[in-house]
């Protein structure tokens, strides 16, 4: 049945803070919120677009914790850290919020374990490490622990604590008595027809990061198997842009290594079954273009090797053909086993890694009659995705703590983006990679300490006006509108000159930004004369953007993440455009700038898009070291 815009409800909800996003940063907030809410009497509201049990990266579940420190045992240092993420980063990170994250992520972990999550343990009851940061876990529960934790916690909040599920925020609300100033957040529900203004004076933004900007590697049936979740639109990234924040480091977008086609990842096999990778000449690329690293010193010849040099040097050898490149699981398998670890136990741990956090993987293993211990299985980078927790450092530009920030990075609230009132975490922090799960949790829980702390020192309600409800109401259902007015126009409703159908708006994003701004299509490389053209596409995009038409419930939540896909895909262009250097070679190229410029670009990348007049700002800022 087509949607009817005048059957919707309109729902004003008034709370002291506002918590956007159920992932796992999503529940450190209101873990952490639900706490000191409580001590101050304050109100809390919760909204989620799925269900917070499953949302987010880690919906499906992961096979170890990335983030550990192991201060306890003595393990490693903060500062320790601080230098790993900063070379792994080719030095573009911010060093007072890695560390603020480094000195309190081991009592997260330790949080996660005392609710029931399992996590493998030595003879002597130390953590079982996968690598130097990584321990390993039994997670395919993962996020329904976590989020259990945090539900938990949110109940003594009694009548003050509210969580809306399966509803989409389109919107962001600004003050319209106090300049530069949140007030709340606008959406609708993915079930019912009802759409939701919701009003706060201090708010979380953080709705996870982004794929389907870029045309993807899994095409027709396979649209949906990306590594990350299909369902992450760029909702964050977007939001804050246009509520007028400094973004940071949106040209880092993260080429993840995957074995071909089922997007499973490679962790694992690297650092805990010490699996290498050869091209089908048996060669291993790391080895024979070791001489390659010289060339981005002095992070080329730091160890470990960055993540995108690593990309870097597989993709020299694609470009010469010398591929396929293969896993070699079996190989690995054998000579464990000729070490004296159990051969069954091996096989079993193979294979519950992606049975932990990618099923598609070992559905496709067996589908192609891969049995790890006999044979190795095809690696391939996959389409680029953007996630400021990961290896990549995507962002807002936030404040940090104040007994570490340098003042320049410090405005008062930790995890406050420009905008007043407005915090995010996880995946919407810049320049704060390397967080993971664990991380992204912790610097919610910095958040939302912090987001309490505003609410109370700032009293005054959030001014939105009556006229400002009705006109976003409009906005927020003018896709249905346009399909319920022009749907007959036409034998094929996919097929109308009045209005476009957001499938094929991701389409065009995809094809824009594979074809101008280094997709896969060509080799993940890009120039100033191919982004001129991009940008002018995307032009014409935002204006067709009008024309968003959606038959259901599900295709409107289709049409406003298309929207935000799309001021993702040009904040992205922007950035990359704007730093002229290769700085991150194996994630993105700039032919006609092949090198590093530690003179001129060793620097954040920062931008701001002004909300009143739709002015772009782009400047470089200072990267100060605290370590």
């Amino acid at each position: 049945m087509v949607l009817k815009a005048d059957e919707f409800e309109t729902i004003e909800i008034e709370t002291d803070v506002l918590i956007l996003g159920g992932g796992m940063a999503g529940c450190g907030v209101a873990f952490e919120t639900a706490y000191w809410a409580k001590k101050e009497g304050l109100s809390v509201t919760w909204v989620e677009k799925s269900a917070i049990d499953r949302s987010g990266a880690v919906a499906m579940g992961l096979s170890a914790i990335n983030t550990y420190i192991g201060l306890k045992e003595g393990d490693n240092t903060c500062e320790q850290f601080v230098e790993y993420v900063r070379t792994d980063l080719m030095g573009g990170v911010r060093e007072d919020l890695t560390y603020d994250v480094a000195r309190h992520v081991d009592g997260t972990v330790r949080l996660f374990e005392k609710w029931g999550l399992p996590i493998w343990l030595n003879d002597d009851g130390t953590y079982v490490h996968e690598g130097r940061w990584q321990i390993m876990i039994n997670g395919e529960s993962y996020k329904v622990i976590v989020s259990e934790g945090a539900k938990n916690a949110f109940k003594e909040l009694g009548d003050k604590g509210e969580i809306y599920e399966r509803v989409m925020i389109s919107h962001l609300l600004l003050d319209e008595s106090k300049d530069n100033t949140i007030a709340g957040a606008v959406g609708f529900s993915t079930r019912e027809n009802k759409v939701y203004v919701f009003k706060a004076r201090s708010v979380y933004c953080g709705m996870g990061g982004a794929v389907h900007i870029f045309k993807p590697r899994s095409t027709g049936e396979g649209l949906g198997r990306a590594w990350y979740p299909p369902w992450n639109s760029g909702s964050t990234y977007a939001l804050c842009l246009l509520a007028g924040a400094e973004m940071t480091q949106m040209e880092v977008r993260f080429i993840p290594n995957r074995f071909k086609d089922g997007y499973g990842p490679v962790g694992a096999w690297f650092l805990l079954f010490k699996a290498m990778v050869k091209n089908a000449y048996g060669e291993n690329y790391m080895e024979t273009r070791a001489a390659e690293l010289d060339k981005w010193a002095p992070y080329g010849t730091a160890k470990p090797v960055p993540t995108c040099l690593r990309n870097h040097l597989q993709m020299l050898d694609n470009m010469e053909a010398r591929g396929p490149h293969y896993m070699m699981t079996n190989e690995a398998i054998e000579r464990l086993a000729a070490e004296g670890a159990d051969l069954k136990e091996l096989e079993a741990e193979a294979w519950e890694d992606f049975l932990d956090m990618t099923i598609a993987q070992a559905i496709l293993w067996a589908g192609q009659n891969v049995a790890p211990e006999k044979r190795p299985s095809e690696l391939l980078p996959s389409e680029p995705v953007f996630i400021g927790s990961h290896a990549g450092n995507t962002g807002a530009w936030v404040s940090g703590a104040p007994d570490i920030a340098p003042d320049e990075y410090n405005w008062g609230y930790n995890r406050m983006t420009t905008v007043n009132g407005l915090f995010t975490a996880g995946d919407g922090v810049g320049a704060s990679g390397h967080k993971f799960s664990s991380g992204s949790n912790t610097e919610g829980r910095i958040a939302g300490k912090n987001m309490v702390r505003y609410a109370v020192e700032n009293t005054d309600a959030p001014n939105v006006s009556a006229d400002t409800v009705a006109k976003m109401r409009d906005t927020v259902l003018k896709p249905t509108k346009l399909f319920d007015q022009h749907c007959g126009m036409t034998s094929d409703p996919d097929i109308n000159p009045e209005y476009l159908r957001p499938r094929m708006m991701m389409f065009r994003i995809n094809k824009i930004m594979d074809e101008y701004c280094g997709g896969s299509g060509t080799n993940y490389t890009t120039n100033a004369k191919y982004m001129e053209r991009g940008f002018e596409l995307l032009d014409f995009l935002r204006e067709d953007s009008e024309k968003l038409a959606a038959e259901d419930l599900h295709e409107l939540m289709r049409c406003w993440e298309n929207v935000h896909r799309m001021w993702t895909a040009e904040l992205h262009m922007r950035h990359v455009n704007h730093r002229e250097e290769t700085r991150w070679p194996g994630y993105v190229y700039r032919s006609d700038f092949p090198s590093l410029d530690q003179e001129n670009w060793n620097v954040f990348n920062n931008s701001r898009l002004d909300p009143k007049t739709g002015e772009w700002e782009m400047k470089k800022v200072e990267i100060k070291h605290i370590i």
